[in-house]
């Protein structure tokens, strides 16, 4: 990985499915310019891989401790990731 980049692999837990956090997410993590995607889990958390610049992964993940209006986030685990994902940031199905 490039100097000045990361990849985090983030599992987001509370009521943060059925409330549109996944739309939001993306919408985020366009904004800040990440790579990655992020799912629902069965187990009823969100999943996210983002790559990107030190600085917007990090302002990313504190988004993500508040997530959308409706949501509840009542965790968020971050663990370091390797960051092999295409270019942009998408919505990829319930695992």
């Amino acid at each position: 990985m490039e100097e000045g980049y990361k990849a985090v692999r983030l599992q987001i837990t509370g009521k943060v499915q059925g409330v549109w956090f996944r739309a939001w997410t993306v919408k985020q993590a366009e904004g800040l310019g990440l790579d990655g995607w992020v799912r629902n889990r069965t187990d009823g958390s969100v999943e996210a891989l983002v790559v990107g610049g030190q600085e917007n992964v990090d302002v990313f993940i504190r988004l993500c401790h508040e997530g959308p209006p409706k949501a509840h986030v009542t965790g968020v685990s971050v663990d370091a990731a390797q960051g092999i994902t295409p270019k942009g940031f998408v919505q990829k199905p319930t695992v």
